[in-house]
């Protein structure tokens, strides 16, 4: 079975902290309680970032643990006992889901809606991890943030919009200055 269900060597069905489980494609394949499925996954990317189902035609989708979602371009057998499978992608044990740094930067550049483009001086203080005041008309909540790169929208990560403010979701060990004194 490769809906995700398939148990470990133990006989235990559930989420392994050490293993990846391959979503089920439905709600209907689920086996697991609460485990994402890969229609769940593909309609939220469409629905806040109006990135089509189609741009993930060859990438499965995988949890590691609880609520961790790894993309992976290829197939496997599931489950699977490894340190890594593809990129982290999206955590879905939350209120609200929140995509990666690496998935953002992977697939953002398909995105058409919740995308927050920063000037050069805003795209520096983003990465160096700074919050910034920013009036935006679009939803509140997770966004791609980009900015215009060599003629071409790069999206740089992922930013939280609440309350009129763009809060730096960059990691701190990945946090760059490039700011100009």
């Amino acid at each position: 079975m490769t809906d995700g269900s398939a148990p470990s060597g133990d006989g235990a069905a559930g989420n392994r902290s050490h293993r990846f489980d391959r979503l089920p494609a439905t709600t209907e394949d689920r086996r697991v309680p609460d485990r994402p499925t890969r229609t769940g996954v593909l309609e939220w990317w469409d629905e806040r970032f109006g990135v089509d189902p189609s741009v993930f035609e060859n990438h499965t989708f995988w949890e590691r643990g609880s609520g961790k979602i790894w993309a992976f371009a290829g197939e496997s057998p599931s489950p699977v006992d490894i340190e890594g499978l593809g990129v982290a992608f999206l955590r879905t044990r939350r209120e609200h889901w929140k995509p990666t740094l690496e998935a953002v930067q992977r697939f953002g550049g398909h995105a058409t809606r919740n995308v927050m483009a920063l000037s050069r001086a805003e795209a520096a203080a983003f990465l160096a991890g700074e919050d910034q005041e920013r009036d935006w008309d679009g939803d509140w909540g997770y966004l791609v943030v980009a900015h215009e790169l060599a003629g071409e929208r790069e999206p740089l990560g992922v930013g939280l919009y609440v309350h009129g403010e763009l809060r730096s979701q960059v990691p701190k060990g990945r946090r760059r200055d490039f700011r100009e004194d």
